[in-house]
Order: C-alpha cells, then structure tokens, then sequence
C-alpha cells in the first residue's frame, strides 16, 4: 500500500474554501506510500465554483482551439491551466483522418477502425470517457456508451444500436467538429523532460522527477490517445518541432460541478453527478482487486492534490521520497478521501485502465482526473458499490 507523505505542488483547488490535508494512504500495484500536510494556493470558494454551471459547448467550435474555456474563473482558469489549449487546423489532412472525420455508422454495419475512432470521439465529447483512443470497439468504449444511454434514458445495450447512433449524432455543432486535426508540434511538445524509469525503489527515488518516457508517450497523453495509434496515424514523422502530426481532438472536459461519484466496482466506471443528481460525465477505471480490494459504503472527498511527490516506506521503517511526475504510481493527481489511506487517482499507465489492479483507490487515466480535479467539490460524496 503506498502513503503519501509528502507534497510538492498541493492545490486546494475548485471548491475548496479552506485546504485539508491529512495523513493518506495510495493505492498502487506495488510498493508502499504516506503524505505529509502541505500548503494550499489557488484557493477558491464554493461558491464560485457552484457558479460555473454554464452550459459548455464539449468542443470549440469554429475557432480551431481545444481544451480552451473561456472566462476568467478560477475554475477556468484552473481547467485552462491542466489540460493545455490545443490550436489545430483541418488543412493537409491525410486520407485516413479524413476518413475517420466523415465516418457513419448504420444500424448492422460493423465497427471499423474508422467509425471506432468517430464513435471513441462522440462518447467522449459527451463526457463519456473511453480511456485512450485507439479507434478499436472495445472493454472501455462499450462502458462508455452504457454510460451515455443511461445518462440519456436509452435502453442499456451490449452493442451499438441506432437509437444510440442517433443520440450521440444529434447536436449539429458537435458533428462540425473534425475527429482527427492536424497539429503543429511546438518546440514546448518536443523539449519535454523525459527519463528512464528504474526498477528499483531506491534508484526511482534518485530521479529529479517521474516524467515520460519517451516525447511519443508525451504526445499521446496530450492528445488522450494511444500511443500505439498515435505512431500509426504518423508512420513517417521525426516529431521534431514545427513538423504537423495527425493527431485526435481531445474536446473540452466537462465543467459543471460534481457533487457525488459512484466507483462502480462491476463496471469498473466512476459515474460523477451533479447537484442535482443528473449523471453528467464517466470514467473508466480501476478499483481495487481480489487481493486488495476496495472500501465499502459512502466517504467523502477531503484533499485535491496536483503533483504530488511520495515517501517509500520500506519493511524496516527506512524511506525513500519519490519524486512527482506523470509516470509515478498515481500519476498526476491525488483527490484523498475520508476513508484513510483512499482516494482517486491518476495512473502512469493510461492504456491500462480497467485492464489491471489497483491496491484498492480509484485508478482513472491522467487527463480524467485532471480533468475532474476541477470540478469535483470539496466534501462531494464517493460512494463504492
């Protein structure tokens, strides 16, 4: 079991009047972690976050920019902050994206990787998180879309169905947007830091940070796609700066303000709810496993940590401070519950998710709990059934 013990960078972020930080615990595949009380800055109030309930179009429309919300609140600006604004262009596409962005699905037609790619951008722009794109019909695509017919009053189905292809095709503004986009890349994408990451706890903890791997895997976590997809989509490319790579347009994240989530340990999906108890986004996840499973009932969110760093405690007390990044074991964000010890977490592994085990938090992808890092409420129930 992993406990935080120390905090590099900690944000009471979006709906925190005040910052609590107490004694946790992380779940992660190996190993084990505590944290220490930190500092808080970027501190807003609840009621500026309750505020930010504004309808949001998921993708920019016509402006050629992503991820980019507009207005001055520290919820935007926040959001803004997390998951960068993308600017893109349609222009020289090659052919597959252009296949990809006019792809229709019909009721008995099979899911090609084409229409899997249209099908992963629609439940996602819906706030139906797929995981990684990777244009297949797959585990987390089809918890997807059970999530958006719930959400939507349709009938719960194992596999594509008409009614479903005409709820996610209906909003004329969404289907304007291009599925795939061409990029340039910035000398700000190719001079990321990257590293090698050891094996060993003790050789971990001698890195200045847990960075990527690899720029490809950088790229594809910017752009929530697989990494694997992302080199095929770009068989030729040096991925050097100024040279334009096609990549997926990840949509704007939803911004309403989510007041409870359900872990759902069969579905292995987090559902978020507003207010209002309307089901307003899911995420694929990892909860628990057979031999560390997670806890029972209902708890309540008390910290919301972004990059945090972790302490190592070894069998005979001895520790080792592991440094922040996006390939440590809980990735990018730490949202700490009531229950000791739990919480809801990023992973270094976004491939994976829903695919392995967890020492018994909730596991989502990097850019997912980025993204509900902004919006879930300080005190917001988390409910594991």
């Amino acid at each position: 079991m992993y406990q935080l013990t120390k905090i590099s960078k900690a944000m009471a972020v979006i709906g925190l009047s005040t910052a609590v930080f107490m004694g946790q615990s992380i779940a992660a595949t190996t190993d084990s972690m505590s944290m220490d009380n930190g500092s808080d800055s970027d501190v807003s109030s609840d009621s500026e976050a309750s505020s930010v309930n504004e309808e949001v179009s998921p993708v920019t429309s016509g402006s050629g920019m992503s991820q980019k919300l507009t207005g001055d609140t520290k919820t935007t600006v926040s959001r803004n902050k997390f998951l960068p604004t993308i600017k893109y262009t349609t222009e020289d596409l090659s052919t597959t994206a252009k296949k990809v962005n006019e792809a229709n699905w019909t009721e008995g037609a099979s899911i090609d990787r084409n229409t899997g790619t249209k099908l992963q951008a629609l439940l996602n722009w819906h706030h139906n998180g797929v995981g990684a794109v990777d244009g297949y019909w797959g585990k987390n695509t089809r918890k997807a879309m059970q999530a958006f017919q719930q959400a939507n009053d349709l009938a719960v189905t194992e596999t594509l169905n008409d009614e479903t292809w005409q709820a996610l095709t209906k909003n004329e503004k969404l289907m304007t947007q291009p599925v795939l986009i061409s990029y340039q890349l910035s000398e700000a994408d190719i001079n990321v830091k990257t590293t090698t990451i050891p094996t060993e706890t003790a050789a971990k903890a001698k890195l200045e940070g847990m960075y990527y791997e690899s720029l490809t895997e950088a790229l594809a976590e910017k752009f929530h796609i697989s990494e694997k997809y992302l080199k095929s989509l770009n068989p030729n490319a040096q991925f050097a700066v100024g040279e334009t790579v096609t990549v997926y347009n990840p949509g704007n994240p939803n911004t309403k303000p989510v007041s409870r989530v359900v872990a759902d340990k069969d579905t292995e999906t987090l559902y978020a709810y507003d207010e209002n108890d309307n089901l307003i986004a899911s995420y694929p996840t990892t909860v628990g496993s057979t031999a560390t499973p997670s806890p029972t009932g209902t708890h309540t969110v008390k910290v919301k940590v972004y990059e945090p760093n972790y302490t190592y405690t070894a069998e005979d007390g001895s520790k080792l401070i592991i440094p922040p990044g996006p390939n440590n074991p809980v990735g990018s964000v730490w949202i700490g519950l009531s229950k000791p010890t739990y919480g809801i977490h990023g992973s270094p592994d976004p491939a994976r998710i829903s695919r392995q085990a967890s020492a018994g938090c909730i596991r989502l992808t990097n850019w997912d709990a980025l993204s509900l890092l902004g919006v879930i409420q300080n005190g917001a129930t988390v409910e594991f059934s």
